[in-house]
């Protein structure tokens, strides 16, 4: 397989990557993602992370694969894909590397907040036409006011 097929692999899995993950919400991607967005043995894609057994989140490695952020030496190798780009891009030298980034289809929760939104909008709409005109409160009130003798 020749470079321009790794770099179309690459970025093809990256935008794939990214659309599987903006699904998911969270726009992170694992490690056999990453292997086949960079086309590399999982093997060789643990050799290019950066890890160590004695610190759990070392320090930002620019030569190395960073991992995002873990809370538990158990929890998966997670990337982000910009970081899988950029090491694709400065370390593996794959040239045109582009990460997509991709709207998630609209979900229920979104399509319920939109409603919400539009009928916020017409409620305020309402308010703002209804300012000038007294409510029918206020106009009973006054009537009460004036019907009761003075103290």
């Amino acid at each position: 397989m020749g470079m321009g097929a790794q770099v179309g692999s690459a970025i093809s899995g990256l935008a794939e990557a990214a659309a599987q993950s903006a699904e998911s919400g969270d726009n992170l991607i694992g490690i056999d993602e990453v292997q086949r967005c960079l086309n590399r043995s999982r093997a060789s894609v643990y050799r290019y992370t950066n890890t160590d057994p004695r610190n759990l989140n070392p320090p930002f490695n620019p030569r190395k694969l960073n991992p995002e952020y873990r809370s538990d030496q158990k929890e998966p190798l997670m990337f982000h894909p910009n970081e899988v780009a950029r090491f694709a891009r400065d370390v593996l030298r794959i040239k045109e590397v582009t990460v997509e980034v991709l709207n998630s289809p609209s979900t229920a929760t979104q399509q319920l907040l939109g409603s919400i939104l539009d009928e916020l909008r017409a409620i305020r709409g309402l308010l703002s036409e209804a300012e000038g005109r007294p409510t029918s409160l206020e106009s009973r009130r006054d009537q009460h006011d004036q019907a009761r003798p003075a103290a």
